[in-house]
């Protein structure tokens, strides 16, 4: 296939430019060339807030949309393209509102979340102007995304802990629910919906929930260690010291599992983010967890 996957340098759009130009097709990465590109794509040199006639000339058979935020960045995209078969855009569980009742499924209503504010109502925005020009669009909402590449400070932070062997803290009982899904099983995903085209636009995606605790057991046994916790009162803000909000939530995967029924075991996953990490900690932005543990918390 002749791909266009927008980003490609971070994260997210960077593992999926790479797994698929490993596959051997042709894959083309919008960005605006601030990081260094990956070898087997080609970038097309951009913001996608001012395209141009970048696009000219090419039709795609599928354009993979990880950066879009805004309906206007969808509007902007669409505007240049000058063709393409199938469209996929990566969104987010932050389109559910908090108040609704778990596990959120894809009929659910879609509205604020007060954790996510802005970021959720824009998704929102993002999807509805897609599916308004775009019938045939799919889109995937996924809980916490983890593996090789990530350069956000959630697993990298207990891959940290567990390597001082430092004591774990953790928010209150440790009971409150993650929901997460592997970079891997995302790309294979992609590869199922292209080829399998359900019927519906939106698919959830995530694997079995764990707990704080268990999450962070799992993180400890990548780097081989067992962790030590101490239990911090819910007076604390969890964010000053943890990397995710005082918030659980599950998605109703239903319709995934039915596509993809066995996803990447999360052990597995974490030893190999765990092996990417050892060799790349320059390239997670680390926030100032230890330094509030130090001051607040010893």
């Amino acid at each position: 296939m002749k791909i266009l996957v927008t980003g490609g340098t971070v994260f997210v759009s960077k593992f999926i430019a790479k797994y698929f130009a490993d596959g051997e097709h042709e894959v083309y990465v919008l960005n605006r060339n601030t990081k260094p590109q990956l070898n087997k794509v080609k970038p097309i040199i951009c913001d996608r807030a001012n395209i141009g006639d970048k696009l000219n000339g090419i039709h795609f058979d599928t354009v993979i949309d990880v950066t879009a935020y805004t309906a206007n960045d969808i509007d902007n995209l669409l505007n240049s393209l000058d063709g393409f078969d199938n469209y996929v855009m990566i969104s987010s569980s932050a389109v559910y509102p908090d108040t609704l009742k778990l596990p959120f499924n894809e009929s659910d209503r879609i509205g604020k979340n007060k954790f996510w504010g802005d970021y959720g109502i824009n998704k929102i925005a993002a999807e509805k102007a897609l599916l308004k020009r775009v019938k045939n669009a799919y889109i995937i909402r996924s809980p916490y995304l983890y593996g090789e590449y990530n350069n956000i400070y959630r697993e990298a932070f207990v891959f940290d802990c567990a390597e001082r062997d430092a004591p774990f803290y953790m928010p209150k009982d440790g009971s409150m629910p993650l929901q997460f899904f592997n970079v891997l099983d995302l790309c294979t995903i992609i590869e199922i919906l292209l080829k399998e085209q359900p019927d519906y636009n939106i698919l959830n995606v995530g694997n079995t929930p764990v707990t704080i605790k268990e999450w962070v057991e799992l993180c400890y046994s990548a780097v081989g260690k067992e962790p030590k916790f101490i239990n911090v009162s819910a007076d604390v803000e969890q964010r000053n010291y943890f990397p995710f909000y005082d918030y659980g939530y599950v998605l109703d995967t239903t319709r995934q599992n039915i596509l993809l029924p066995r996803q990447l075991p999360f052990d597995i996953g974490l030893k190999r983010a765990y092996e990417w990490y050892k060799h790349n900690k320059d390239q997670v932005r680390k926030k100032d967890y230890f330094e509030f543990i130090e001051k607040n918390l010893r």
